[in-house]
This record gives structure tokens, sequence and C-alpha cells, in this order.
């Protein structure tokens, strides 16, 4: 589409209202997996005893965690960056639904990430409407 309005940047309120909602995720996503890697005693602890996963797990896990974000900040790879977040949040749900934890969090994670995509990438608009023209 060669309209106008397609190439237009978007308004400065939805640029940065999206860039806060996609720093939302990737800020909680690197700390998440700077724990992981840190191998911190309380951290491996929570790891092991709660959610049952072995110590081993974490270092590889936080390295997905970090590629996934990587992959989100780059602006050719975000497309590809929310759909690999949204995967890895979704493996986080069902952790905390496994182990009967609220799982709110990384829900709220994932629509941010989203959400934010959304706002600062005017192509999604195209891609997924929120209404239908007639």
């Amino acid at each position: 589409m060669t309209t106008a309005t397609a190439t237009a940047p978007s308004p400065a309120w939805k640029l940065w209202t999206g860039r806060v909602l996609s720093a939302l995720p990737v800020l909680a996503m690197l700390l998440s997996s700077a724990m992981k890697l840190a191998h911190q005693p309380k951290f491996i602890e929570a790891w092991v005893g709660h959610f049952g996963y072995p110590e081993s797990a974490a270092t590889g896990i936080g390295i997905v965690e970090l590629l996934c974000v990587a992959v989100y900040v780059f602006p050719r790879t975000r497309v590809l960056g929310a759909i690999l977040m949204t995967g890895y949040l979704g493996g986080a749900i069902a952790t905390h639904v496994r182990v009967g934890d609220a799982f709110v969090i990384p829900l709220l994670l994932g629509i941010a990430a989203w959400a934010g995509l959304f706002l600062r990438d005017y192509r999604l608009e195209e891609l997924l409407p929120a209404t239908r023209p007639r």
C-alpha cells in the first residue's frame, strides 16, 4: 500500500507509549535472565525447589531469554522477537500454572510486548486490524 497514511510516521504519543510498553518486557526479561545466569543461591533454591527445574537448566533458559530479547529490540527482527517472546512467556505461564502460582505477570508482559510493537509499527495495524473495513 502506498498511500500517504500508510507511510506516515506514527504520532509522537503512539511512538512513546509503544516504546514504554516495549521496554517493560525487555527490562523484566533482562532481569530474569540475569538471575538465571548468575545462579544466586536464593534463586536456585526457588528454581529447583519451587518450580522443579534442574539447576543445570537455568543457564540455557537464561541464554534463550536473552536471545528472545535481542531479537525483539532490533528493528528489523522485532516481529520475530515478539513471536519468540510470546512463546517464552507462554512457557513461563505454564510453569506458574503447574505449581499453582499466579501467572498474571508473564501474561501482562506478553500483552505489553505486542501492544508496544503495535503502537510503534504502523504496518501491524494493517496486518492485525482492530476493526475490519467495510
